[in-house]
């Protein structure tokens, strides 16, 4: 090589970052740059330069230039991005290039319905919940022409899961889209692929209840058992969540279901409604849905909760009844125990 091409070589190495420049010094904290859609190359290499992202804009011209030769069918896309000094200018352009963008990060833990929902997502800085909600409200059936027809809401069909989507497109409908597409992704097989006499509204709505009631893994398929027998047979399903998502409470073991508020009307009050509630009352996971699409038989009626994630299944009401007063002795001790005392 000449001197000539190796000077040509060491300008090139420089410019785009092969090698580090002699002012550089240690860790460079990120760099946030916004690309409106529509920005042409050369004003991204202008911005990247005047950011001290990269040394030249001639050496990101010409990379650009090779880079339409090579892909002519890409381009550098539009977006948020975190960019760091230290990486060469080839990284920077094939992140842009990939559009590996910005990306808020959410979870939607199983078991929570759209207020929480919403909720979580007001306070991560999104959009207000009130527009999360009324968004909800809307049935995309031309995107997702297998959501029941006539629904209120999209209750059940927000899989809960951790999602990851870029910060530009962050609004209700496109979380709500993404949510939607992951139950067609990971729940709709499963239920295609079974031979159940549910309808997917109906298995999404005992799932959901399912989901409320069951804290310990090992009872989930019990429980389903459970409710699938008293639709079987006619009885009220007698489940307190669905009673507390009609009133838009939540009981504690200090503060239980008082008995005007199982005996208060509701659509979702399944003490003195049988069959199940009109729509889902939360977003239920895939163990879930899977143990109520064909629950086992099973010779228990009924269950009470003991506030510690367990249940007590009895198969007649008098040992249901006897249960039930069990645990509420419990509770009331507990509560008159002083402080710091130990058995």
């Amino acid at each position: 090589m000449g001197v000539a091409g190796w000077q040509g070589w060491a300008w090139w190495s420089w410019a785009t970052g092969a090698i580090a420049p002699p002012t550089e010094t240690g860790e460079l904290s990120p760099v946030y740059l916004q690309i409106p859609a529509g920005t042409p190359g050369q004003q991204i290499g202008s911005d990247l330069e005047a950011a001290g992202l990269i040394r030249s804009r001639l050496a990101w011209n010409l990379w650009s230039r090779w880079q339409d030769f090579r892909s002519p069918e890409g381009g550098y896309q539009a977006g948020t991005y975190v960019l760091s000094p230290q990486q060469s200018l080839p990284e920077i352009a094939a992140q842009i290039w990939n559009g590996e963008v910005l990306e808020a990060s959410f979870t939607i833990p199983e078991g929570w319905n759209r207020q929480q929902i919403a909720l979580a997502l007001e306070e991560q800085g999104f959009f207000a919940a009130a527009d999360f909600l009324a968004a909800t409200q809307q049935i995309p059936l031309e995107d997702y022409p297998w959501l029941p027809s006539n629904l209120p809401h999209l209750e059940g069909f927000l899989y809960p899961d951790t999602y990851q989507i870029p910060t530009e497109t962050i609004t209700p409908e496109a979380i709500i889209k993404v949510m939607l597409s992951r139950f067609e992704a990971v729940a709709l097989p499963v239920y295609e692929a079974a031979s159940s006499d549910f309808s997917l509204l109906e298995w999404v709505t005992l799932a959901s209840i399912v989901e409320k009631e069951a804290v310990i893994a090992e009872e989930r398929s019990e429980i389903a058992a459970v409710f699938n027998r008293r639709l079987e047979e006619g009885i009220p399903l007698g489940a307190d969540p669905t009673v507390e998502y009609g009133l838009g409470i939540r009981q504690t073991p200090e503060n239980p279901l008082t008995y005007a508020q199982v005996q208060t009307e509701s659509p979702y009050n399944t003490y003195i409604n049988a069959g199940l509630t009109p729509t889902p009352i939360s977003s239920p996971g895939l163990a879930s849905l899977e143990v109520s699409l064909a629950p086992p038989e099973t010779e228990y009626l009924y269950f009470v909760a003991r506030y510690d994630g367990t249940h007590v299944f009895s198969q007649t009401l008098a040992e249901h009844e006897a249960a039930q007063a069990l645990i509420r002795d419990a509770v009331d001790a507990a509560a008159t125990e002083p402080a710091g005392s130990e058995e």
